[in-house]
């Protein structure tokens, strides 16, 4: 992958922990991570908020000050020790958030003034405000030096968090981006903030330490696209003229947390076209298991493939799939929990 040389193909998938108190990264982040990592296996943070209008969870980490630098270097260097190549994901979640969030009650910034459905999830999304033209390049800046930050951290590269419903889609997605200035209406029109900050970040770090994670097919948080196939296409093509080093799509089968069951050998090759466009390495995450993984892997369908609630639950995944070992089952009720420890780092290793 780049100049990374990798030892198999088994990334883990950005997850979001919420074990990062007032969002600084936190001394039992060095544990979760470093328990899996491999030499020459990819890691990809949990969701990391570029500035302090980014938030929109509990206890999320953050990289925008010196000292959330300070408290990634120690997590950054237990990877290392293990041989891992670690990858930061950058991450404003616009609209997804509410008052408590957001600097001085404020409103979150987005696209639109749509807000959320209130009561989606369960939770009182605030009425997010839209960003003026003239501010936008102000975000773009602010994403850039969230890049800078990572690598002053310590961190391989990063992954700009372009999925899942946050701000970068909700410029991208026309159900979302009402827009009527250069960053609405056409595809073209829509993904030119997505770009921007793709332009940006490499200028600052170098493309070969850029990936970028889209999810074209996705409703969640209310952000579809009435063309999710003509999305992918135009991201793939323009993402693959700034040679970023991967893209990391997200099956049709998932939306947000929710995968559509399917028969485990059923492997519909929806991204081909976009791995036809792309010409460095993609990554494909989304209810995938290890047979389903090593057949797309077989039918050079993607190059990589990230887990997620699998990875989580067994810190080894990668020496369980090599001997075909079985895994521990994930318990869903402490994914999102503050504990330090429990659902965290207390998986057990199969030694």
């Amino acid at each position: 992958m780049g100049h990374f040389d990798l030892s198999h193909r088994i990334v883990l998938a950005p997850l979001t922990r919420n074990r990062s108190y007032n969002n600084v990264p936190q001394p039992h982040a060095a544990v979760y991570y470093s328990q899996r990592a491999t030499k020459g296996g990819l890691l990809i943070t949990e969701a990391t908020g570029i500035s302090d209008t980014a938030q929109g969870y509990p206890d999320t980490p953050g990289i925008w000050t010196k000292e959330h630098v300070e408290a990634w270097k120690p997590i950054v260097d237990a990877v290392h020790q293990k041989g891992g190549i670690f990858f930061l994901q950058l991450w404003h979640v616009g609209r997804v958030s509410t008052y408590d969030f957001q600097p001085n009650g404020q409103s979150p910034i987005s696209s639109t003034d749509k807000g959320i459905t209130p009561g989606l999830g369960g939770v009182d999304w605030a009425q997010p405000r839209r960003l003026r033209t003239d501010e936008i390049p102000g975000i773009v800046n602010d994403f850039r030096l969230a890049a800078k930050n990572a690598i002053e951290a310590g961190f391989d590269g990063v992954e700009i968090h372009g999925a899942n419903g946050y701000l970068i889609e909700q410029f991208l997605k026309d159900q979302v981006n009402d827009r009527t200035d250069k960053y609405g209406g056409s595809m073209e029109n829509r993904a030119r903030f997505a770009l921007e900050v793709v332009e940006a970040i490499v200028n600052e770090i170098g493309s070969n330490r850029v990936g970028l994670r889209l999810s074209p097919y996705s409703d969640f948080m209310e952000s579809v696209d009435s063309n999710p196939d003509a999305l992918g296409l135009y991201m793939a093509k323009a993402l693959s003229e700034f040679d970023l080093l991967y893209l990391h799509v997200i099956e049709p089968r998932v939306s947000g947390s929710t995968v559509k069951e399917a028969a485990e050998d059923e492997l519909p090759h929806h991204l081909l076209p976009i791995r036809k466009a792309f010409k460095n390495a993609l990554i494909a995450a989304g209810g995938y298991n290890r047979k389903m993984g090593n057949r797309a892997i077989a039918d050079s369908y993607v190059d990589l493939i990230a887990y997620g609630r699998l990875f989580l639950a067994n810190p080894d995944l990668p020496k369980r799939y090599e001997i075909d070992a079985a895994l521990n089952k994930y318990d869903r009720s402490t994914f999102y929990t503050q504990d330090p420890v429990i659902g965290y780092t207390d998986y057990p290793f199969l030694e």
